[in-house]
């Protein structure tokens, strides 16, 4: 997968850009807060059209302006596909490909795979739960239209309950219509809980050896699934899940009235993550924390060239630089093939990396 030509308008600092990139590697560089994270967020937009920074698509949109465009000429599955992305203030957005407006963004899914790996990457291992949560849904949601589907509806779902929850002693009413919520809320989280579980077992076939190579054989990475408590298997296929998710809802009914919060349900999901025996959330120093972190990403990187026969693009943002000389060779020597974007302050040769282009970022545009 190549993103052969970008255009920007009047997103995040750029009132304008056009630039085309090589199928390599593209070095991203120049001074602080002059907009190298905005370009590689823009890219890794187009894949999902989600954010890894941004909760909400109005705070990619310039300052004093109504609305920002994204466009993309991607290369991908043997053909050229375009991808437009308007972005409204308080009227949504409009996706499109080839010229034809998507329904939902699920069906961006195989097109643009991309792998973000950021600074802010160390709180996938020392923040909480939503973090992984989020790592794990920006990857499934590439590779799977369905699990976009049912998780954008499992939110939507989640978002009435809780409202319903909330404003029940004033309107008691309110109750006759947690049972169907209930049910549907089940349905869907079945659907997360499964896709959720495969991901998962994937990533446990492939970051533990390479965060053995990472760390020199001398600590151990593991990784296991906590999802509702009535769930033994997570694997299992939705329809088999339903009942068990139900029974858990039920058993905690009276507690979600008593608490007016929603207590049952995928979205308290955890990915677990230990190193040397240990919890990574507690326990990992700030070396150990970064090489959980970035094998969990190349793991997922592999796990998209696995899935789809294409690697996917890589975007570093400002991570080699944190890396010593042994881990950054090891990051260089994982990353052969495929397209990569990487930020730096400094134009400055990377040893192990041949061919590409540089481009200078300053104040939003490339000089």
């Amino acid at each position: 997968m190549i993103i052969k030509r970008l255009e920007l308008d009047f997103f995040r600092n750029y009132a304008h850009l056009e630039a085309e990139f090589d199928p390599r590697v593209n070095l991203i560089y120049g001074d602080n807060a002059q907009g190298k994270t905005n370009l590689l967020e823009a890219v890794s937009y187009l894949s999902a059209a989600r954010s890894h920074r941004a909760r909400y698509d109005k705070e990619m949109i310039m300052l004093d302006v109504n609305s920002a465009f994204i466009r993309g000429e991607v290369f991908s599955r043997n053909r050229d596909f375009n991808i437009e992305a308007h972005l409204f203030r308080g009227r949504g957005r409009q996706l499109c490909s080839n010229g034809v407006r998507l329904k939902t963004a699920g069906e961006l899914a195989g097109i643009l795979n991309t792998v973000l790996f950021c600074p802010e990457d160390l709180s996938l291992i020392r923040a909480g739960a939503a973090e992984r949560r989020k790592f794990l849904d920006g990857a499934i949601c590439q590779l799977r239209p369905r699990y976009a589907q049912a998780l954008a509806e499992y939110n939507r779902l989640y978002d009435h309950k809780t409202r319903i929850l909330r404003d029940w002693p004033e309107n008691p009413s309110l109750l006759q219509t947690l049972d169907d919520f209930n049910l549907r809320m089940a349905q869907t989280g079945a659907i997360v809980i499964h896709y959720r579980a495969h991901f998962i077992k994937r990533l446990q076939e492939h970051a533990p050896a390479i965060h053995a190579d990472f760390s020199g054989g001398r600590e151990g990475l593991k990784l296991n699934y906590d999802t509702v408590s009535t769930v033994n298997d997570p694997k299992l296929p939705p329809r088999e899940l339903l009942p068990l998710l139900l029974a858990h809802q039920e058993k905690h009914r009276q507690a979600e009235i008593d608490s007016r919060q929603c207590l049952s349900g995928p979205h308290k999901d955890d990915l677990a993550v230990s190193v040397g025996g240990h919890p990574a959330k507690t326990y990992a120093s700030q070396g150990q924390t970064r090489t959980a972190a970035l094998s969990l990403k190349l793991a997922q990187r592999e796990i998209f060239q696995e899935e789809t026969g294409e690697w996917p693009v890589l975007l570093l943002d400002d991570v080699l630089s944190e890396l010593d000389s042994r881990r950054q060779s090891f990051v260089l020597n994982r990353i052969r093939g495929g397209q990569v974007f990487i930020t730096c302050c400094e134009e400055e040769k990377l040893e192990g990396l041949e061919g590409g282009r540089a481009f200078h970022i300053q104040n939003g545009g490339l000089i």
